[in-house]
């Protein structure tokens, strides 16, 4: 198995290039959807996410065939991911360019990666409103 690398450990002439083609918005979104179950799919065996703002069920399937443009697109947010970082900051990727401007967008990365076992949020709902802004904070595990 081919080991993964941080895109940091590119060379810098190409590092922030490459990030630019992996970690987009549009394609957060495409592969959130296409991970969602299809009208008449049985639904029994989902993997589960909550967010912010709605949980969803993913088809394990589909999800698992995205597992490692997922976890590219987590490797290319800010580091401090690594320990635990606010939601608020995922908007941009590790070399500080904004990468969307949707809330929407990064909450859908995060429960791909929770889906995956590879994000955790590291307080329980119930203390999210004395966090900033209200929202938690994810830590990258994998």
């Amino acid at each position: 198995m081919e080991e993964e690398v941080k895109v940091s450990t590119l060379p810098p002439d190409r590092a922030e290039e490459v990030l630019a083609e992996i970690l987009v918005s549009e394609r957060v979104e495409e592969i959130f959807l296409d991970c969602l179950f299809k009208d008449g799919e049985d639904t029994t065996n989902h993997v589960r996410a909550e967010g912010i703002v709605q949980t969803v069920g993913f088809h394990p399937e589909r999800l698992e065939s995205y597992r490692d443009e997922v976890m590219m697109m987590l490797h290319g947010l800010p580091n401090e991911f690594y320990g635990g970082w606010s939601f608020l900051n995922a908007c941009q990727d590790e070399f500080g360019r904004q990468w969307t401007d949707l809330h929407q967008r990064m909450e859908q990365l995060f429960q791909l990666g929770i889906a995956l076992g590879a994000v955790e949020c590291q307080m329980p709902r119930e203390l999210w409103s004395a966090l900033p802004g209200g929202v938690p904070y994810y830590v990258v595990t994998a």
